[in-house]
Formats: C-alpha cells, structure tokens, sequence
C-alpha cells in the first residue's frame, strides 16, 4: 500500500512543479521579457561565448571543451540539488522552458569563466589559480548577481559558493590535464 501512495505523492509533487513552471514562463513572457535584465540575462548566455572562442588557446580546444563540458554537468547538478533544498534562488528568469535549467551561470558563465581560468597562466600554481578564480566567482560575480536581482541566496555563505567554484575548477583542471589523451584512430597502446 505505501508504494501506491508514494506513486500518487509523486504525481501530485509533478502536478506542482508544472505549475511552477508555468507560473515561471508566464513571469518571463508578461514581465521579464524586453526588460534589460531580460537582454543582460540573453548577453550572459551569447557573449562569454564569443568571447572564448575568440581567444581560447587553440590547440587546446577540445581540452578546454571537456573542461567546460565537465563544468556545465557539476554546476547544473549542484544548483538543482541547491535550488531543491531552498538554499538560494535565481528569481530572474531568462528562458520560459524548465527554468531551473536554462540559467546563463550553468551554460556560458561557469564553463567560460572556468575555461579562461584555465588557459591563463597555465604554469601558475594551480592552487593559487583556483583560489583567486573562486574568490572572483563567489565574492564578485554572485555578489553582483545578488544586487542585481538574478540571484538570491537566502542565507547561504559566499564562502560556500567559493568551494563549490573551487570544485569545479580543480575538476576541471583535472580532466584537462590528464594525460590519456590520444587520437581514436590510433589504436590501443
């Protein structure tokens, strides 16, 4: 009897969420959409973008990718688990479609800024490195994101966003320094 209860709990919670989406997209299509938030929030998704692939470090591109790809998996893992919980909130939304997931800090902001971090200085000390990009992310973009209203983050430390920038930089940093990389038409060793 307790899983019959737990399957109609279960589409009573889906019920909700697709309220609360549609309570989001209604938001971003009546009172977001036009607005310079709206098209700062667009920007963040388009122009951090452009501005890597102008000047990335070519012959590391596909590094870099995995690098950012690993990036966009992590951010968007933690801030759903994060959003959730009610730990913070993105009350400005950009895109009306699943907005907890279409946000500008999973797929351009993170993975951009980690990939710049990256590329810069690359035989600085990585701890060094990690620490001084974190900062920038956790004490400088979200505070600024949080005076802007994109971002609010209940009672939630800046020293926690700093470790969880940390994380994705040294996973990143990891990924694109191992040395297992070869061509596919190669052949095993």
């Amino acid at each position: 009897m307790a899983y019959e209860e737990g399957l109609a709990q279960s589409e009573k919670a889906y019920h909700q969420l697709t309220e609360v989406s549609s309570l989001f997209a209604k938001a971003v299509k009546e009172d977001f959409f036009w607005t310079w938030q709206w098209w700062f929030g667009l920007a963040l998704f388009i122009v951090p973008w452009i501005v890597w692939f102008l000047f990335r470090e070519k012959n590391s591109t596909g590094r870099l990718l995995l690098g950012g790809l690993l990036s966009v998996i992590l951010s968007l893992t933690i801030d759903l688990a994060a959003l959730s919980l009610g730990l913070w909130s993105y009350p400005m939304t950009i895109i009306p479609l699943a907005p907890f997931l279409f946000l500008p800090y999973h797929y351009s902001l993170a993975p951009v800024g980690v990939m710049f971090a990256l590329q810069i200085k690359p035989k600085m000390n990585p701890l060094l490195k990690g620490a001084i990009f974190s900062a920038l992310a956790a004490f400088g973009a979200m505070k600024f994101f949080d005076a802007i209203g994109f971002y609010d983050p209940k009672h939630w430390s800046s020293f926690y966003d700093f470790i969880i920038f940390l994380i994705l930089y040294f996973t990143a940093y990891w990924v694109t320094n191992m040395e297992s990389f070869s061509k596919l038409d190669k052949g095993p060793s």
